[in-house]
């Protein structure tokens, strides 16, 4: 893509208003030094001992993140934190944060602090190694009081540009993007057709309406009943086959293969992945490639163009280690115009 383009583009940004609903959670980073490791009197275990902790929105939160990185105007977070200590550390976290308003994320004392706690070897002059996750969940249904408040922000969002629905919890019906949550952005979506609306799910969007589907490889396979990996022509007839079924986009991320889209009409565009620069660390990738997926679309960008964009922002993500990292709009225009990193 022409730089300049980009630009053009990206100046759109301060004006747009977009919703993320889903499941905001905390992303703890506990560094450790290892040449302060004890060994527990107690219990005569190893002690490691934490000399730094970051914390950052995760989840539905690293969307929220590469958002604000790229200068959008106006940023709404649906969802909810518990009452406790990451809960705090959350909500802070997100009112700190440029173009923010979180008008329509509360605390609820029925739902603990969605928490991915990493712990992190710090070892000097090469990458972090990180230890086991401790994870903090919620695993019975979310209560209809709760639900009842995500369906009234839904409502009272529904003039924006986008919405994003990021969908990161393992059991159904246990974070914010419930049956009832999808039905009534199914009621905004048939009102305004013209509203982008993207929805991404770690358990798969079989049972989403047609809504803008962005996902990868894998996912495609489990929601057609398709090959695993199959050619990159098969998949491009998966893709269209989909996107003309529901009468919505279709974005699917390929790894190192890149992303295809495919629209309602039947065409159907691939943009190759940019080439690796160094050592690589994935996460974050997928909810970069959202971000600048639906950022640049309500900003009148083409499917390609739109496309272009997102591999540039996962190939600034991927090379950021020990992080959840995040693309800069003027991150963005120098990869485009040829400028190492």
């Amino acid at each position: 893509m022409n730089p300049d383009r980009f630009q053009e583009i990206a100046q759109k940004y301060n004006s747009l208003r977009i919703a993320v609903i889903g499941d905001f959670c905390l992303d703890r980073y506990l560094e450790i030094d290892p040449a302060r490791q004890e060994i527990s009197i107690e219990t005569g275990l190893p002690v490691h001992n934490v000399v730094n902790v970051r914390s950052q929105p995760g989840g539905a939160g690293t969307i929220l993140n590469n958002l604000v990185a790229l200068g959008i105007g106006h940023i709404y977070p649906v969802g909810y934190c518990g009452e406790d200590g990451e809960g705090f550390e959350l909500q802070r976290a997100l009112r700190e944060k440029s173009g923010v308003c979180a008008d329509y994320f509360f605390q609820t004392p029925f739902r603990r602090t969605f928490t991915y706690c990493k712990p992190l070897l710090m070892h000097s002059g090469k990458p972090p190694e990180e230890l086991n996750r401790l994870d903090s969940k919620n695993w019975t249904p979310t209560p209809a009081l709760v639900q009842g408040r995500i369906m009234d922000a839904v409502l009272k969002l529904a003039d924006v540009n986008a919405f994003i629905l990021l969908d990161q919890v393992d059991t159904p019906e246990t974070g914010v993007v419930t049956r009832r949550v999808l039905e009534s952005v199914d009621a905004v979506s048939k009102k305004r057709p013209e509203l982008f609306a993207v929805a991404d799910s770690r358990r798969g969007l079989r049972d989403f309406p047609a809504l803008t589907f962005k996902m990868n490889a894998a996912e495609l396979s489990a929601l057609t009943g398709s090959e695993q990996h199959p050619p990159l022509g098969e998949l491009k007839t998966i893709a269209a086959t989909l996107a003309r079924k529901q009468g919505r986009g279709v974005f699917v991320t390929l790894s190192e293969r890149g992303i295809l889209g495919a629209s309602p009409d039947g065409s159907v565009e691939h943009v190759p992945s940019l080439p690796i620069r160094g050592p690589i660390d994935i996460v974050g990738a997928g909810d970069a490639v959202t971000a600048s997926l639906t950022a640049a679309l309500a900003a009148g960008a083409t499917m390609r163009e739109a496309m272009e964009i997102a591999m540039a922002a996962a190939s600034i993500v991927i090379h950021q280690l020990g992080t959840t990292g995040t693309a800069t709009g003027s991150q963005i225009h120098s990869l485009l115009a040829g400028a190492p990193f």
